[in-house]
């Protein structure tokens, strides 16, 4: 069965995990990706104007011949382009009277991100979108001041959120808590992607050990745990179905949660380890090749 879907501040709701079509998807045509995503089970699409990637996701939506109402689309306003005619023109890529939710995408590019704001608060107000949020706010006193300063609170926050950064993250986590803001985490597998090796890899192993998972899955249940939206990606079936599936698992201990926060406090292993871990005998063979070789050339050299 599905996750449950996330009460928001605006009396709207949002679907527990969203396929994104950002990442390596960006500036591609993706259509049999969204498409395969929307059969699989996923009822939220994330894409953003920055990614190129609108026009498919409205390709897909029109393909999938499902309401309008079984589908929760999410779009982001970049820059430069007024907000009034960069909607409309999202609206028209996706074949959408109305968005459920529109994310100011990057704020610290937005010349004044108070006035925007308002320009926002236009679009709810026109229909044009269920719900209003944001996207990569991490200072506390810049979403405190814009709440201060606004008739609606942002719904949403979409920001990086992983094991390791989550230190980093507390405190607009906690802000966010405070507002009833809900937090949307994209890049949240970074520990297995990005950084595998790492010190968050023992915890992960030993909850996805107890209940049968698989670290990927423990990962998003730590998300859940955290209360935050899923954004996640992939190009496979199977990978579709290992992270749909995490609504039939069991939650985190509240133990198991804490080793995996205490693991990544410790910080992801360094880059120049990671790469020796994702490289192959090959490359490693030649890898040392050149390191001989530097040393024996270079010392010659320095000695003449």
């Amino acid at each position: 069965m599905p996750l449950e879907p996330i009460p928001l501040n605006d009396g709207n709701t949002i679907p527990a995990i969203a396929y994104g079509t950002g990442s390596k998807m960006k500036y591609h045509d993706i259509t049999q990706y969204i498409e395969l995503a929307i059969e699989m089970g996923f009822s939220h699409i994330d894409t953003a104007v920055f990614y190129q990637t609108e026009e498919y996701v409205g390709k897909a939506i029109k393909e999938s011949g499902l309401a309008r109402s079984e589908l929760f689309i999410t779009t982001k306003y970049a820059r430069d382009v007024p907000i009034q005619k960069s909607v409309r023109e999202s609206l028209a890529n996706l074949g959408l009277k109305y968005l459920d939710l529109y994310l100011i995408h990057q704020p610290r590019f937005i010349p004044n991100l108070f006035e925007a704001w308002k320009e926002f608060e236009k679009v709810q107000q026109d229909g044009l979108a269920k719900s209003i949020g944001v996207s990569n706010v991490v200072d506390v006193q810049q979403l405190e001041h814009l709440i201060k300063v606004s008739k609606v609170k942002p719904a949403v926050n979409q920001i990086q959120l992983h094991p390791y950064n989550y230190h980093e993250m507390k405190s607009i986590l906690d802000a966010c808590a405070k507002h009833n803001i809900v937090v949307e985490a994209y890049s949240s597998l970074a520990p297995i992607t990005t950084y595998p090796g790492g010190p968050v890899d023992a915890p992960l192993k030993a909850a996805a050990n107890r209940i049968g998972a698989s670290p990927t899955q423990v990962v998003f249940l730590w998300v859940r745990a955290k209360g935050a939206v899923i954004v996640t990606t992939t190009t496979t079936k199977a990978h579709m179905e290992e992270y749909l599936a995490v609504a039939d698992l069991p939650a985190l201990t509240d133990e198991e949660v804490a080793a995996i926060d205490a693991a990544g406090a410790n910080g992801p292993p360094s880059s120049i380890l990671t790469r020796l871990r994702s490289m192959n005998t090959k490359e490693k063979l030649l890898g040392v090749m050149v390191g001989i070789m530097f040393l024996v050339y270079g010392s010659g050299r320095a000695l003449c």
